[in-house]
């Protein structure tokens, strides 16, 4: 039996790539496997020159500097070794963002993995409304939210978000065609009121106008921020009035903070974690307390408590608290330059470049109420995203419609190749 060649590995490995984008809105165990599969075909076409290369920049070094420094934090760890091997797991995805920027660097499949992740969350979307439409109020599993097939409505409305700030370029990109012009908008309306009336995380809902300014700054200027701050304003108002669901949400963030035992709201407990984090990091500045640490801090805070001093938890929900407490100031500053870098990485113009830096916003966002850096789900996004797209604006992507086959009218903006 003849074995692929060279380059039918690649196409290979980039098809995985493009499966892995398919799987993410929808399995956790597919997306691992996929992961590992791709890892296998890679290695038998990576060249270590493009390797190298990679590693030496910053958008690429950086998180390997980061996954690196979590293992040195075994050294000093106050946990046990279960608990400091288990504190290495959600950084090992960290590892594949230069494998896949030197892969994409060369690829000119880079838009297809776009159009295999966008597809799949069409579907999502799909079958999220005809679970509300045709079973309001029904759940597919215990613990899941009406509306949310999969997963959990965190994953779910940061993938919707993506999408709508994917849309809204590409139509302002081919805004020609009319055709796309329609279609575009009406998609990007059905995520949008899919967030406002259906699931949404309180997090997305902050998140979402944020990244709105970062759009109309991005693509139209000052004035397009005020004309979109006024739009907002309009948008926000008549979906308060319609949406009994965006009031409950929006209304349990002002109403959640109450600290006393008798209020467990997750708002309430959140900010608990967050005030013994802090405590942590002040009690171990420099260099934390060691990998895999967290949980143990927290058994000890909560010894003798009661209401919300006493939840245990192994994460802070902020992605800043939980590298502090393990790795102290010095991890976070290389958290922190791992971000500049990969925003930097997407400071030129163009669709690969805006859909990264939205990438990059929205986890650094949203990472100040969660941990989504480590976290499965959102942690494979991020990495799939910033390793694609990185790629294919370090490898200047040919230009053609952000989702292949979808239009023919060209974008209007040429990218350009930033050189760091």
């Amino acid at each position: 039996m003849r074995l692929p060649g060279h380059e039918q590995r690649r196409t290979i490995a980039d098809g995985l790539v493009i499966a892995l984008a398919v799987s993410l809105p929808w399995s956790t165990s597919a997306t691992a496997t996929l992961a590992v599969l791709w890892l296998v075909v890679l290695i038998s076409t990576l060249d270590l020159a493009d390797l190298r290369r990679e590693l030496l920049t910053p958008a690429g070094g950086l998180p390997v500097a980061l996954w690196a420094l979590v293992v040195l934090g075994m050294l000093w760890s106050e946990a046990s070794w279960p608990q400091r091997l288990a504190g290495i797991n959600p950084y090992v995805k960290l590892l594949a963002i230069p494998l896949l920027l030197a892969q994409f660097r060369r690829s000119q499949n880079g838009y297809w993995v776009v159009a295999g992740f966008f597809t799949a969350a069409i579907t999502l979307l799909i079958a999220s409304w005809l679970m509300i439409l045709f079973f309001p109020g029904v759940t597919w599993r215990h613990g899941a939210a009406p509306g949310v097939p999969v997963k959990d409505y965190f994953v779910q409305s940061g993938i919707f978000t993506l999408c709508i700030f994917a849309l809204a370029w590409s139509v302002c990109d081919n805004w020609p065609s009319r055709k796309w012009r329609w279609w575009g908008s009406a998609l990007a309306a059905a995520f949008l009121a899919n967030l406002l009336f259906v699931a949404a995380s309180r997090t997305a809902l902050v998140v979402l106008p944020a990244l709105a300014a970062l759009f109309a700054l991005r693509r139209f200027g000052v004035k397009g921020l005020a004309a979109s701050l006024v739009a907002g304003a309009i948008i926000g108002s008549v979906a308060w009035v319609s949406s009994p669901y965006l009031r409950d949400r929006i209304s349990s963030i002002s109403g959640g903070v109450d600290l006393t035992d008798a209020a467990r709201t997750s708002a309430a407990i959140r900010l608990e974690f967050w005030r013994k984090s802090i405590a942590f990091v002040e009690s171990a500045p420099l260099v934390g307390h060691g990998t895999g640490s967290v949980a143990k801090l927290f058994d000890q805070a909560i010894a003798g408590q009661t209401g919300i001093a006493a939840v245990p938890s192994s994460n802070p929900h902020n992605q800043t608290l939980l590298i502090g407490i393990q790795l102290g100031l010095l991890g976070i500053v290389v958290l922190y330059a791992l971000w500049l870098a990969h925003l930097l990485l997407f400071r030129g113009t163009g669709f690969p470049s805006w859909m990264g830096l939205v990438l990059v916003a929205q986890n650094i966002a949203s990472s100040a109420f969660n941990s989504h850096l480590s976290d499965f789900s959102e942690g494979w996004i991020y990495v799939v995203g910033v390793g694609v797209l990185g790629g294919m604006v370090l490898g200047g992507a040919p230009h053609q419609p952000a989702f292949p086959r979808l239009w023919q009218k060209q974008p209007r903006h040429a990218e350009t190749t930033p050189t760091a």
